[in-house]
């Protein structure tokens, strides 16, 4: 018979872990099994790499109290139902060490969302069910300025894996002739996420035209590419660079992160070599990646290192605007935004 709880240490506290032996990740035919009690201990054996993803920033919790399986579907704010939610205000029953940052979202209402300080909240969140964390771009001493720029490469149908690869290979050639250097991650999927540190001192509208100017300009450099908002409009088998995640609370799930996939994959920071010789995003997962961590070290231990400047990004914004090439839509749930074009989808435009 199951136990009803258990506990955990998490540096230097102890964490109370409800049903540990509810299974959170079925196996599959390349990965085990997966119990909630593991869960927690993942998040514990990767505490280098998770604390430096998570640590000061205001975070919004992906909670499946269910566990994963392909037929679950995710709350929407229409609905309010399904079998996983967001949740971006601290949980009632929260521990006292627990400390949180208020953010500002873009209707102007504000909210307090965990701020991890500790490996001990980031397993408490997974004792609550929480699969994936999403960290804002900012550190709680500053919330108005992004520290962060985050290059989102999104394979569109048709596209693979290998052709997300192929893009990062010139992304990263593109940040290095401008003297900035990105850090590599899987998405957990079938995506490429490519980190920039960067000062402080610019918005979030300021950090999204920066996106959109990159997006374009790698356009320019390698085919497959859109910045194309709406679907109907990006080629098949094209990678989408997804500008909007660097929109205010925007978020993308952190490094050392485990998705909502099957076979319990894990958002995995790689050196460009690595990311270069991956064919299989899914081999690093819950079992596999906290072995790699001891052995090899955080892909992204330096990434602290050095901030750099968005004026060269800017400038190309600026140059775009001057040819007609001005700002793209945000995302639908978005007060309109200063300078944004018509949000209609085109064919709704055309049959209007």
């Amino acid at each position: 018979m199951a136990s009803s709880a258990t506990e955990i240490e998490a540096g230097g506290r102890t964490v109370r872990i409800s049903s540990p032996e509810r299974v959170i990740y079925e196996a599959t035919p390349w990965s085990a099994e997966v119990t909630k009690l593991m869960v927690a201990e993942y998040y514990v054996a990767v505490e280098d790499g998770i604390m430096r993803a998570l640590r000061e920033r205001p975070t919004t919790l992906e909670r499946w109290p269910k566990g994963f399986r392909e037929d679950m579907v995710m709350a929407t704010r229409a609905d309010g139902h399904g079998d996983a939610f967001y949740q971006k205000r601290v949980p009632q029953g929260a521990p006292e060490y627990l400390e949180s940052a208020r953010i500002q979202f873009p209707s102007g209402r504000h909210a307090d969302e965990i701020c991890p300080t500790e490996v001990a909240v980031v397993a408490w969140a997974a004792h609550m069910g929480t699969l994936t964390f999403h960290p804002w771009p900012v550190r709680r001493t500053d919330v108005e300025h992004p520290d962060e720029l985050r290059i989102d490469l999104d394979p569109q149908p048709g596209a693979t894996f290998a052709d997300a690869r192929r893009v990062a290979r010139t992304a990263r050639a593109l940040l290095e002739e401008i003297g900035i250097r990105g850090f590599p991650k899987t998405s957990g999927n079938r995506g490429v996420h490519v980190y920039v540190r960067i000062e402080p001192r610019w918005s979030f509208t300021e950090l999204r035209h920066a996106a959109i100017a990159f997006g374009r300009e790698l356009g320019r450099r390698t085919d497959g590419v859109t910045v194309s908002w709406w679907k109907e409009e990006r080629p098949e088998g094209s990678i989408f660079v997804d500008y909007n995640q660097n929109a205010r609370d925007r978020t993308i799930a952190s490094a050392y992160s485990l998705r909502a996939k099957p076979g319990a994959p894990v958002s995995t920071p790689l050196t460009w070599d690595e990311l270069d010789g991956l064919d299989d995003p899914r081999t690093l997962n819950l079992h596999t990646v906290p072995q790699r961590l001891d052995e090899l070290g955080d892909a992204h231990a330096e990434i602290d290192d050095v901030a750099h400047s968005l004026d060269t990004m800017l400038e190309w914004h600026a140059r775009d605007e001057e040819q007609g090439h001005g700002d793209l839509p945000y995302p639908p749930d978005y007060p309109k935004m200063p300078g944004e074009p018509k949000r209609v989808q085109p064919s709704r435009e055309r049959k209007e």
